[in-house]
């Protein structure tokens, strides 16, 4: 049996890190992020999708994705951002579903899925556990700041647009607090993995 760990957060806390920890012992990732990028690839359906709803010049002659003028269109307009967002849905949840398939046909002890908006796109009933990657606003805040050189006002704007991550909590199965230093969230990601019994190969 291969047991499915969703891990999410918010913007900025932390969620990399777990993830980076969660590889270094050879835990394949199924990443949210890498499969919509690759579903909106040269010759993917997807990609034709968004030609018929954004027009052939959204493409370029090559036959590549023009990312920069669609995003200058979906962030100036919350409606066609919806629209992308429906239109390319099933596309990615289809993607991602073949990819645990896949892992759960090679029978891997653990895979984990690593999805921003897991519980906004209700993929929790894929996995077997979710957890949250958790830091408080306040940190989430001063760390996005520092890490995108955004201003107070700029950082709150990304973080309100977010669902809370406190209420992300009040949904998860289990909390990595990452408020502390990286060694702490690693010890808690480790002491997770052992109380499930999933043996930790080493490093490298």
């Amino acid at each position: 049996m291969t047991y499915v760990l969703g891990i999410t957060g918010g913007i900025a806390s932390g969620k990399s890190t777990v993830i980076h920890y969660l590889e270094s012992f050879h835990i394949p990732i199924v990443d949210g992020d890498v499969i919509a990028r690759k579903i909106v690839e040269k010759g993917q359906p997807a990609l034709e999708e968004i030609k018929t709803v954004f027009g052939a010049d959204i493409v370029d002659k090559a036959g590549n994705l023009r990312r920069k003028e669609l995003a200058a269109i979906i962030f100036g307009d919350k409606s066609k951002r919806k629209e992308l967002d429906e239109l390319l849905e099933p596309f990615l949840r289809q993607a991602i579903v073949t990819e645990l398939m896949n892992h759960k046909q090679q029978a891997v002890p653990l895979v984990v899925v690593d999805l921003p908006l897991l519980f906004e796109a209700k993929y929790e009933h894929l996995m077997d556990g979710v957890a949250v990657v958790f830091v408080n606003q306040q940190q989430q805040r001063e760390r996005l700041m520092k890490r995108d050189q955004l201003s107070f006002e700029a950082a709150s704007q990304r973080i309100n647009s977010q669902m809370p991550l406190e209420e992300k909590c009040l949904l998860a199965d289990f909390i990595f607090d990452n408020s502390h230093s990286q060694y702490e969230t690693e010890q808690q990601v480790a002491q997770w993995l052992e109380e499930h019994h999933f043996k930790k190969k080493s490093h490298g």
